[in-house]
This record gives structure tokens, sequence and C-alpha cells, in this order.
């Protein structure tokens, strides 16, 4: 009795495995590229650069015909600004891109007042610089935060321009 239980676990786990892997292997990468529609371009691409410490990688257009044909926009041209955590081909794309206008719906307080992407989570080698760029910059540091998670790793949390949650994650130094 005990050896045929062993083995219908051991053959449930195994197709577990097997389907989890072969999901997987649908993707060309491992990475997801992310698209923000921003504001202003100018003020987000400062903030993520020179507050955050993102890098700028790239750039490309979105013309009026491919915009209207792929269903992206209707028929609204738009450029596109990468920027990534490091320059590498496994890191993820962050797009920002924008159409001049603001947000149709008002800037969240709290990651619960709206539905969809609320926040991402940057794990960072040290706190301490993004925190003074941030400060010198005058982002206001939500609830409580830098706060800490453990002896290692502080948190902290802050909204791009947009109103994007964004918490980072690491030690002080």
């Amino acid at each position: 009795m005990k050896n045929s239980g062993i083995r219908s676990f051991l053959l449930s786990f195994a197709l577990l495995i097997s389907g989890v892997v072969q999901a997987q292997s649908n993707f060309t990468s491992k990475t997801i590229g992310v698209g923000v529609v921003v504001a202003d371009i100018d003020r987000s691409v400062d903030f993520y650069v020179n507050g955050i410490g993102m890098i700028k990688t790239g750039s490309f257009t979105i013309n009026e015909d491919f915009g209207k044909r792929s269903g992206l926009t209707n028929g609204v041209a738009t450029n596109v600004t990468i920027l990534k955590l490091e320059n590498s081909p496994d890191a993820t794309d962050w797009k920002l891109m924008s159409f001049g206008k603001k947000a149709s719906h008002p800037k969240p307080t709290y990651i619960q007042d709206d539905t969809g992407m609320q926040y991402i989570t940057l794990q960072v080698k040290a706190l301490q610089p993004i925190i003074d760029r941030l400060t010198q910059m005058k982002v206001k540091f939500l609830g409580s935060t830098p706060t800490p998670l453990n002896a290692k790793a502080h948190f902290l949390f802050v909204q791009d321009p947009d109103g994007n949650f964004i918490e980072l994650i690491g030690p002080l130094q």
C-alpha cells in the first residue's frame, strides 16, 4: 500500500513538473517588456533615469500606419523610450511613451484604489543612493518608508509622476 501511494504521488508530481516546463517553453524570452503611457515623457525619463537609476537603452517610433494596423492606437504616432535596470539583453524593457495628455482617471493614493497593474518591485544593491536622489527631486516617500523588512533589507515605496507605484527593496548601504 505504501509503495503504491508513493508511486502515485511521484507520478502526479512528475506530470505537474512536466506541465510547468512545457508551459514555459512557449516563450522566447524570460523577461516581460512593460509599456507605460505617461503624461510627460521628459519628466518620466528624468524620474526613472536620474531618480530610480535606470538607463536609457534605445527608442523607436510607432508610426500612424502601424499604430492603426496593429491596433495599438487609432492611427496616432508615438515615440517609445526604452529604459532598463542594466544594459543587458536579459534585462526587462520599461517602455515609456506619451500622447501628450494627462490620465483620464484620478492619481491613486493606495494600490487598492484602481485595478490593473499597480506597482513594480525593484531589488536594489543599496537604497541610500536612490533615497538621496529621490529626496533631491522632492519625491514623496509613501507610508513610513524606508522601513526595515529584516536585518538585511529595507522597503521604500514611491510613485512615479503618473502615479504608478514603485517598491524598492534592498540594504540601505
